[in-house]
This record gives structure tokens, sequence and C-alpha cells, in this order.
């Protein structure tokens, strides 16, 4: 009998993504034996180290004279630890950073926005006076429990272990190298946030029904991706993604798998980008979430998927992409538009960014269906860019609060510039560079992918694109209006003074936004640097 060999492993490659699920299963143990009112603590500097240490051997790792240019696979061929990896690893540490701060966080709301059921905090029947200057007109804000019994019940912190789980399995996604690796990835990403999307303190029914509804149309998108897989298999008899692309080139057997295989496998894909028609889940679990989840889910999910559907497209599809442009030049457009018409209607602010995403998402598949070098900058480039901003926004919605929460009626939000014009300004920058306007990163985002469209022969893609674009523009600009030119209600929210975790979070952000839209050529040619390897 032939003796099995292991694996080779590059253990200094992939270095940063064993820390990264490393530290996640000791934040599993720290929940398992220290006391509840250590936990906090101790999760924070778990989750901050891991972080810190992951990105540290990652730039040693991308700047080590012995690592390859083009990259290396490592675990069998079933990680490729290439560039467009290396760009989408360091995106979504930095973006994780920036959501487990505002995670973290528990000045904002005293406690954190994750409390148990049968604490003061987690029953609508207790009122307590705030003692952390959230102030109205008429005096203290009422909140459900104070900064004393906030310290003694904390928060909790089982939340910080998943988050690192979840984004384990990201880097781990947009990594993959066979078919059958992205999908216990895609697992591994999903059932965490899953689970995230129910620990709201405030209307906890509605978080629930969030989080249940994300299961269910999860589970039916992971069946697709999974049966895809298989009729994929059974194509190329292979799960690779370098000898599906062989197989596309030119084999004995039916078309019919392989059409079926990539429609299935791409309905999973596409439902975890949030992009339309594929993203029925998208509105009620961003309001549903806890807002510090919304974040985190918003920013590093939409990395992930949209780093594994690159990876999809070039590596297995790339020459067989005739056959299935039009179809995706579809989808593209109904996101388009459903996410510009669609966010018209809304009245509540975090629904109105979830159709914003999938507008966004529309955009985003027009720089990925490319399939050229400037179409793979581009799109990551546009990840990083929004990702950024759309945490910073999250987290100014999570400073606008009233006795129940927070206030994301937009109803609420009138004469916000009069209550705190810092708050409003920030915001509207934000709103802006989402809108896609010069000196932002939203603009050079948009920018580069249809420019790359454009040279892909996709004008009238670019065209629609363009119109969608303006449209979306209009909800964000009401919000403006709404902010500078309404009068505030006499009874209006109060804007929370924020803790230095969410000033941390929404500085980095807000910086970022501003830095790639005013200086973005080296991030440019950072995601221009080199080519997936198979």
């Amino acid at each position: 009998m032939e003796r099995l060999q292991a694996p080779e492993i590059d253990y200094f490659a992939v270095a940063p993504l064993l820390i990264v699920l490393g530290a996640a299963c000791a934040g599993v143990l720290v929940e398992a034996f220290l006391p509840r009112a250590q936990r906090w603590a101790a999760q924070v500097v778990l989750v901050l180290a891991a972080l810190a240490a992951a990105g540290a051997l990652l730039v040693a790792y991308a700047s080590d004279a012995d690592t390859p240019e083009q990259g290396k696979t490592t675990l069998a061929g079933a990680i490729s630890v290439d560039q467009p990896a290396i760009f989408l690893w360091a995106t979504l540490l930095l973006l994780g950073l920036g959501s487990v701060l505002l995670i973290a966080d528990r000045s904002v709301e005293p406690g954190g926005a994750f409390m148990p059921e049968n604490t003061p905090g987690g029953s609508a029947t207790y009122r307590g006076q705030a003692d952390h200057g959230a102030q109205d007109r008429g005096g203290a804000a009422t909140v459900l429990m104070t900064r004393e019994q906030a310290t003694r019940f904390g928060m909790q912190t089982e939340v910080f272990p998943l988050t690192l789980f979840a984004l384990g399995g990201m880097m781990a996604f947009v990594a993959a190298n066979d078919l059958l690796t992205m999908f216990i990835a895609l697992e591994v990403l999903s059932l965490p946030l899953y689970l995230m999307c129910g620990l709201a303190r405030r209307r906890r029914l509605l978080s629930q029904e969030a989080a249940v509804k994300y299961f269910l149309l999860g589970a039916f998108a992971s069946a697709f991706f999974l049966y895809g897989v298989a009729l994929l298999y059974g194509y190329a008899g292979s799960v690779k993604l370098a000898d599906i692309a062989v197989a596309t080139s030119g084999t004995d057997r039916s078309d019919t798998l392989l059409y079926a295989g990539f429609g299935l496998l791409v309905v999973g894909l596409l439902f975890k980008a949030s992009v339309g028609p594929f993203h029925a889940w998208t509105p009620d679990v961003y309001q549903g979430a806890p807002t510090p989840v919304t974040a985190f889910m918003a920013s590093c999910t939409k990395v992930a998927a949209f780093g594994g559907i690159l990876r999809v497209l070039y590596g297995a599809f790339e020459r067989s992409s005739w056959e299935w442009e039009g179809v995706l030049w579809g989808v593209a457009i109904v996101s388009m538009v459903i996410g510009s018409v669609l966010g018209l209607t809304q009245t509540d602010v975090k629904r109105m960014i979830a159709y914003s995403s999938v507008a966004h998402a529309g955009f985003l598949l027009v720089g990925a269906i490319s399939l050229n070098a400037d179409g793979l900058s581009g799109t990551m480039f546009y990840l990083m860019a929004y990702g950024f901003t759309t945490i910073a926004a999250f987290g100014i919605v999570s400073l606008v609060r009233n006795a129940d929460g927070e206030a994301t009626h937009l109803s609420q939000w009138a004469g916000l510039a009069k209550r705190s014009p810092v708050v409003a300004g920030v915001f509207t920058f934000l709103l802006l560079a989402l809108a896609g306007l010069p000196l932002t990163s939203g603009f050079i985002g948009k920018f580069a992918v249809f420019t790359a469209a454009v040279e892909a022969g996709m004008t009238p893609l670019v065209v629609i694109a363009l119109v969608a674009s303006a449209v979306a523009a209009f909800f964000y600009l009401r919000v403006i209006v709404l902010m500078y030119f309404s009068e505030p209600a006499a009874d209006g929210p109060a804007v929370s003074v924020p803790g230095a975790f969410t000033t941390m979070a929404i500085t980095m952000g807000v910086l970022f936004t501003l830095v790639l839209g005013v200086w973005p050529p080296k991030v440019l040619e950072w995601a221009g640097t080199g080519a997936f390897i198979f």
C-alpha cells in the first residue's frame, strides 16, 4: 500500500489566517474559564493583538525577499497566497479592526450593544438615567441601564470569538483554490454571522427575526453553491479551479453540466455579496442586526464575497466568458436598478444604506466581469474604499439615539446639523463618498471599474451604471437636505458623545475615504501588482 504523503504547508504564508483562527479558539476558552467581569477586557486585548500580529506577519511575508513575486500555493494547493489574496487579506484585517472597535465600544450605550436577555439592559421594562453625556434639550436621556449596572452585568463577549471566526472564514474564502475549500470557508464565515445578527440588546425580536431570515436564506444559498460544485465536478472531474478552467477549454462532456453548475455556484456567491435580485435578506438583516454587526457585514462580507467571485471568474470561467457574460450583464443591471430605485422609497437610515449596498454590488459586478487587469485592480480598490466608508457611516448611525436606542427613522434626523454640526458634517462627507463625488474614494472606485469596463467593450453597461449612480445620489442628497434645511423636533433624538473606540473607528473610516479619494495611486498600484495563481 502506498503511504500517504503529508501536504506541504508554508506556515509563514498562511500565518495571518492561522493567527486569526487560533485567536478565535482562544476566545472561546476565555468565555469558558474567565469570570464575566474580566471577559470584556481579555477579549478586546486578545482580538486587537491577534489582528495586529496577523497584519505584521502579512507585511513581513509580502516584503520578504524570498517570497515569490507572483505568490505561491500551499496546503496541498488548497490555498493560494498570491498578490490579490494579500491585498484582500490586508483589507479584511483593516476593516475587521474598525468593526471590532465598534463592537467593543461600551460608551455610546452603557454596557455595549450586546446584552443578555435577563439583565436590566436586556429588558424593556427597566428605565434608568444616563450618566455618560447623551443629553437632549429636556435633560438627561433615558436609557435602559446605568453605567454602574453596565459594569456589573457586562456585555455578551462571545461576539468577539464569533467575529474572529467569521473573519478567518473570509480570509480563507478569498484565497481558496478549489470549490470545496471555498464552500467550507463560506460556512465558517456565515454561521457566526447568523448568530451575531440575533444579539441586539434593543429591538431584540427584530434582531432575532433578522437572524432567522438570514439563516434560512443563507442555507438555501449554500445548498445552491454546493449543488453547483457537484455539477461542476461531474463536468470537469475535479473541484480545483485550474482543472475546471482546462475543462472549459475543450471536453467531450455535456455543456449542460457546465451551465447548470456555473449558474448554481454563482447564485450562492451573489447571495453572499447581496447582489440583486439575490438581495432579499439585506434590508431586513441590516436593519435588525446590531449596528456594529451590520457594519462588519456590510464591509468585510462584501470584500470576501467579491474576492471569491473574482477568483472563480478569473480562475475557472474566464475562457468560457462568452457563454455567461450576458447573464451577468443582466444581473448587474437588475442590482443597480433595484438598489437605486428602491433606495428612494426607504424611510429608515439602515435600510437605505442596505439598498445602497445592493446598488454598489451592481457597480462592483461591472468591474468583476470586465476580466482584465484594470477590472481586477479597480474592483479590489472599490472594495477597500466602500468598506471604510460604510464602517464610518454605521458608526455615525450608532450615535444618533433616543430613549429606545438608535433613532434610525429619517424624520428623526431632521435638523441634525443644528444639534450636532460635526456629526452632520462627517455623515455628509460619507454620503457624498457613497454617491461617488470627486475628492472621495467612491469617485475613484467607480472611475476605476467603469474605465475597465469600457476597455472591455461594455460601454452600454457603463452608461446604465452612470444613470443608476445619478439616481442613487438623490437619496443621499435627500438625507443631507433633511439634516441641514429642516427644523429639529423639540423631542428629537440626542447625539451621544462617542467613546474612544467608536471615535477611532469613525476617524479611520473618514481618513481612508479622504486619502483614497485625494491620493489613490499607491493603493491602485498595489491592487494591480499581480494576478491570481492556481
